[in-house]
C-alpha cells in the first residue's frame, strides 16, 4: 500500500509537525493511516454482495500551552498539510485550557519498540472468500432443525499506520486480519431461535474450517429451541466463555484512570487490595502471539509490557495515560490508547483471565444446579456502586448436566462481591482482545417467573 505515496508518510508527518511549530504551536502529534479490505456476503449458496474498501486519513493534535485542538482529513497534498497545520493551531489558541494536557516527556518514551509480526494472509482471492462462506452456510443449513441462515459474511483487511510527535517519537505498525461468521435460525412448531459463530484471526490457518464454523452456529441455534422460564431464586450462574469477557470489560471500566480521577468507579478506593479471590490473575499482554490487540507502544509513545492487572486476587494498578496520571499524581504506565492526532484515551491490548483447574462440566457437577449463560442483552452497571443486572438466555443444568434451554431471564448482583466469588474454569480460548474461561459465580439473583 505504501507504494501509492509520492512522499514517504514519515516525511509527511515530519513536515506537518514542523509547520505547526512554525505557526506557533508548543507541541504537536499526528498519525497517517491507510487501510484496504474486501468483504462478501452469501445467501442461498450464491454471492449476494461484494464490497471493497480503501481509505487513507491523517490526524493532527496541536498544543498551544495547555490548550489543545485536533483535526483530521484525507488530503495529503502540500497545500492541504499547510492549511491543516494553520487551522489546528488557530483552533488551539481559541479553546479553554486543559491543565492536564500535554505530550509525554521525551525521557519516558519507548526506545526502539520491538518489531511485531501482525501480518495477515494479504489479499485473499474473491473465489476463496465466496467458497468458504458458501461452505459455512451449507454446513449450518445441514443441521437438522435449522430453517435459514440470516447472514453469512467473510472478508479480509490490512492496514498501516505511521505516528510522530514533536517530542521526537515516531513509529510504524502494519497488520492484517480475516473474519468469517454467520447467524443460523432454527425453527420448531412455529417458534424460532437464533445463534451464531464467528472468527476473526490474523490468518485463515488459525481458525476452524468453514464447515465447523457453520455447523457450530447451526447446532447452537437448534439447542435453544423450546426455551422455558425459571423460577425467581438465588443460585449459581456459569458464564460461558463466549460471554464471560463482558465481566472483564466491567472490571477494566472500573480501573480506568479517568473514571477513578472523577470518582465514578466502584473500585476507586481498592488499589492494592484483594478484589478477586486468591489465585485469580488478570493479564494484559501486548505481545501475545497472533492476537488482535498487539502493540509495541501505547497511544502516547510509552513502552508497554506484559503486566498483571490482578495478581493473586490483588488489584495492582490503574489504567493511566499522561492526563489521568497527572490528575491522580501518579506515573503513567503505558495504557494510553488512540492518541497521535487525537487526545489519548486509556485502553488495554490483549487481556485475559488465567484459566482455573476444573472444566465447566466439573464446576457444574460440583454446583449441582444453576444457570449456564450463553447470551446476554443490554447489561446495566452502576459505575459508582457496581450494581449489575443483565438479561440473559442459556440453559438450566441439574446434577451437573444441561436439562433445557431458558430465556427471558434477568440475573443481578453487585460486581465487587461477584468478583470476590468468581471461579474460572479451565477452558480459556484466545479469540479476541478480551478472553476468559467460563466463570462460575454463586449466590446470584436469578429473576424469572
Amino acid at each position: 500500500m505504501t507504494s501509492s505515496f509520492n512522499t514517504p508518510p514519515a516525511d509527511i508527518l515530519e513536515k506537518l509537525i514542523d509547520r505547526c511549530l512554525k505557526a506557533g504551536a508548543t507541541d504537536a502529534d499526528c498519525s497517517l493511516g491507510v487501510s484496504e479490505g474486501v468483504s462478501v456476503d452469501v445467501r442461498d449458496g450464491k454471492l449476494e454482495n461484494v464490497e471493497r474498501s480503501e481509505a487513507q486519513g491523517i490526524s493532527l493534535r496541536v498544543l498551544f500551552g495547555q490548550r489543545q485542538a485536533h483535526v483530521s482529513g484525507s488530503d495529503l497534498s502540500d497545500e492541504a498539510i499547510t492549511a491543516m497545520a494553520e487551522r489546528c493551531v488557530a483552533m488551539a489558541k481559541a479553546v479553554p485550557e486543559d491543565k492536564y494536557a500535554g505530550l509525554a516527556p521525551a525521557e519516558l518514551l519507548a526506545k526502539d519498540p520491538p518489531e511485531l509480526d501482525l501480518e495477515g494472509d494479504g489479499e485473499i482471492p474473491l473465489e476463496r472468500l465466496e467458497s468458504d462462506a458458501v461452505a459455512a452456510e451449507a454446513a449450518a443449513l445441514g443441521v437438522e432443525g435449522v430453517k435459514t441462515v440470516a447472514g453469512c459474511g467473510n472478508g479480509w483487511s490490512r492496514s498501516e499506520r505511521w505516528v510522530a510527535a514533536s517530542n521526537g517519537f515516531a513509529s510504524y505498525l502494519s497488520g492484517g486480519s480475516t473474519g468469517l461468521g454467520l447467524a443460523a435460525v432454527a425453527e420448531r412448531d412455529g417458534a424460532m431461535e437464533r445463534d451464531h459463530d464467528s472468527w476473526t484471526v490474523r490468518k485463515m490457518a488459525d481458525r476452524p474450517g468453514p464447515d465447523e464454523i457453520g455447523r457450530t452456529a447451526g447446532e447452537r441455534a437448534v439447542a435453544r429451541l423450546g426455551p422455558r422460564k425459571v423460577k425467581t431464586q438465588k443460585g449459581v450462574v456459569l458464564y460461558d466463555k463466549r460471554v464471560a469477557p463482558s465481566l472483564i470489560g466491567a472490571f477494566l471500566g472500573a480501573i480506568s484512570g479517568p473514571s477513578v480521577a472523577r470518582g465514578v468507579s466502584f473500585l476507586k478506593d481498592r488499589l492494592g487490595e484483594k478484589v478477586f479471590a486468591p489465585g485469580i490473575n488478570i493479564v494484559d499482554d501486548p505481545f501475545l502471539e497472533k492476537a488482535l490487540g498487539c502493540r509495541n507502544h501505547d497511544g502516547e509513545g510509552l513502552p508497554v509490557e506484559r503486566k498483571l492487572l490482578i495478581e493473586d486476587g490483588v488489584l495492582t494498578r490503574w489504567l493511566l495515560n499522561m492526563s489521568a496520571a497527572r490528575q491522580l499524581g501518579l506515573d503513567p504506565n503505558g495504557f494510553a490508547s488512540g492518541g497521535f492526532g487525537n487526545p489519548p484515551g486509556v485502553g488495554t491490548s490483549n487481556v485475559h483471565i488465567e484459566a482455573g483447574e476444573k472444566s465447566p462440566a466439573m464446576l457444574m457437577k460440583e454446583a449441582g444446579k444453576g444457570l449456564l449463560v450463553t447470551d446476554m442483552f443490554g447489561p446495566s452497571i452502576n459505575p459508582n456502586t457496581g450494581d449489575y443486572s443483565v438479561g440473559v438466555a442459556g440453559f438450566w443444568f441439574e446434577d451437573g448436566a444441561v436439562q433445557y434451554p431458558v430465556s427471558e431471564v434477568t440475573i443481578a448482583g453487585d460486581l465487587p462481591s461477584m468478583f470476590a466469588r468468581l471461579i474460572p474454569a479451565s477452558d480459556l480460548e484466545f479469540r479476541g482482545r478480551r478472553n476468559s474461561p467460563s466463570l462460575l459465580i454463586e449466590d446470584m439473583s436469578i429473576a424469572g417467573n
